[in-house]
């Protein structure tokens, strides 16, 4: 075991853990936070979706020891204009059903606002294809990124 310093959600955290340790169980088990989802284990659901120096990964295959230095925010620390446009949008139209898979859809979304202010259809699509929605609400996120979107440009 090693020590490792984690830039979580602003704050330093520092976890014990082997090099491997995938990140949601450094992030779930060890710091606490238990926004971040396991779906899969694969990279293929992107229930563990965070976000590392603003970009989307998947904290199932992505090993402690890899991200030290780098800004990782999870569900509980997301803010700022584009998180919160987002999280209105969510809440406005009902976008969860279950919501097992939401943490990393807006992750994902705020991601994908934060470098592209007005996505089409096919930006949103591309950016959230490796997250699943097993309730099938992709419309409603749809819906949601372009209501987000329209709520950043007019402030």
């Amino acid at each position: 075991m090693a020590a490792y310093e984690l830039n979580i959600n602003g704050r330093t955290v520092r976890v014990e853990a082997e090099a491997e340790m995938p990140l949601l169980w450094a992030v779930r088990d060890l710091v606490g936070l238990t926004g971040t989802k396991y779906g899969c284990g694969m990279a293929q659901c992107g229930a563990c979706t965070i976000l590392a120096d603003g970009e989307p990964i998947r904290s199932c295959v992505t090993t402690v020891s890899t991200m030290q230095g780098r800004k990782l925010t999870t569900i509980e620390g997301l803010e700022g204009k584009v998180g919160d446009a987002i999280k209105a949008a969510w809440q406005d139209l009902s976008v969860p059903q279950c919501g097992y898979c939401q943490s990393g859809q807006i992750l994902a979304a705020t991601a994908l606002l934060t470098q592209k202010p007005k996505p089409t259809d096919q930006d949103i699509d591309t950016a959230m294809v490796g997250n699943i929605c097993r309730c099938g609400t992709y419309a409603d996120i749809r819906r949601a990124i372009h209501k987000a979107a329209d709520s950043v440009k007019s402030t």
